[in-house]
């Protein structure tokens, strides 16, 4: 809100000091992410990363520093974009329905166990059902063997904490080389219908590098993961503060799909997008506005999904029977528009009904101000999600 009130995008200083714009009005958004002339490569379009002025353990390099399709520009997007359409076909994603129906039903049931287990009968959803539903779904897509899942999601939790000190960012970085060395090797001799025996053959046809190779799928991992982990989590905790908007989802008045798209409204999964870059000096005529050749450019999605214009004045108010409740740009737009959106959808409309039909008096442990976000200005979720699956009748 009070980086909305500074116009359509507002000049920031992010962690380390360095300048960027942030980006929050809606339309801006959409037509920065479809022009020619703006890049997400700061290998090629920021001068100040070029030019070595951005330091080597500024927290937030990683976005800017690795070689995926979320950093590519131009014909170097579609390249890296390719050989990872395959997993996200309509067909495909259709056909994990009843795995994913399956596997929630065993997690609920590992849920309930929990609870029975602990002295006070209070369980972190989060690690038990919404955050595991996710990575074990982006793990099947990627091919990592079960063995391999406790060290990956270390690393992985990780990747989108921007408070880390250089030390354990290095650490980090050592140990991600580490197990992928390993997955590799073992996908090489062993491969399947999966992501990376996928992007093993494009980068032996030439098509990835061996740094893209990894940093590939290691972006798999966390897009797949950590997005819809929060667009779960902050279901669940909206639906639970608000009994009146639970009440219309579980009675069936409101569908899940909908229930889905206003959470992703309210809550960006992905708060804010490192970065963009201008290619030239580049005018928005609708907003007057002026973008430098190389200023960074933070896409905020947080903010352009509640802007006011687009949801009324009370677009931050969490509302399930929003009639603009789809008009968001959570998932970005355009060419860049996510490739894992409609498989996060899916497992929305499987994992939240079942959770909440298992569990009718499911309610929260803490108030939900009490709740602590996860240290991060890009993953938009909690770090724990204490819960009751029975009411407290005390």
């Amino acid at each position: 809100m009070a980086l909305r009130a500074l116009g359509p995008a507002a000049r920031v200083e992010l962690p380390g000091g360095v300048p960027a714009w942030s980006v929050t009005d809606p339309g801006l958004v959409r037509r920065l992410l479809v022009h020619p002339q703006v890049s997400k490569d700061a290998h090629q379009h920021w001068p100040a990363f070029i030019d070595g002025d951005v330091s080597a353990d500024w927290p937030l390099r990683i976005w800017v520093d690795i070689r995926t399709v979320q950093t590519a520009y131009g014909y170097d997007h579609g390249r890296l974009r390719r050989p990872l359409v395959p997993a996200f076909a309509a067909r495909r994603v259709r056909a994990l329905a009843p795995w994913i129906e399956k596997t929630a039903d065993a997690l609920l049931n590992d849920l309930a166990g929990a609870a029975s287990a602990a002295p006070d009968g209070v369980v972190d959803l989060r690690t038990h059902f919404t955050s595991r539903l996710p990575w074990l779904t982006v793990t099947t897509l990627v091919g990592l063997p079960e063995a391999m899942h406790d060290g990956f999601q270390a690393v992985n939790d990780t990747v989108f904490t921007t408070d880390l000190t250089a030390e354990r960012a290095a650490a980090n970085s050592a140990e991600a080389a580490r197990l992928l060395a390993d997955l590799l090797e073992l996908k090489t001799e062993h491969p399947g219908d999966d992501v990376t025996s996928a992007l093993l053959v494009a980068h032996r046809e030439g098509a990835l590098s061996e740094r893209e190779l990894a940093d590939s799928i290691w972006m798999m991992l966390g897009a797949g993961y950590g997005t819809t982990a929060g667009m779960l989590g902050h279901a669940v905790v909206n639906l639970l503060a608000h009994p009146s908007q639970r009440e219309l989802a579980v009675s069936g008045q409101v569908g899940w799909d909908q229930v889905i798209e206003e959470t992703l409204r309210h809550q960006a999964p992905v708060a804010n997008f490192m970065m963009r870059f201008p290619t030239e000096d580049l005018h928005d005529e609708p907003t007057g506005l002026t973008f430098a050749r190389g200023d960074a450019l933070v896409i905020n999605y947080a903010a352009a999904c509640r802007d006011p214009g687009v949801h009324g004045s009370d677009a931050d108010r969490f509302d399930i029977t929003r009639p603009t409740a789809r008009e968001h740009v959570a998932f970005g737009y355009g060419a860049h528009y996510c490739l894992g959106a409609e498989l996060a959808r899916l497992e929305g409309r499987i994992a939240l009904p079942a959770l909440f039909s298992r569990h009718p008096g499911l309610e929260l442990a803490v108030a939900p101000e009490r709740l602590d976000p996860l240290p991060s200005l890009i993953s938009n979720g909690h770090r724990e999600i204490p819960v009751r699956l029975e009411r407290n009748r005390e």
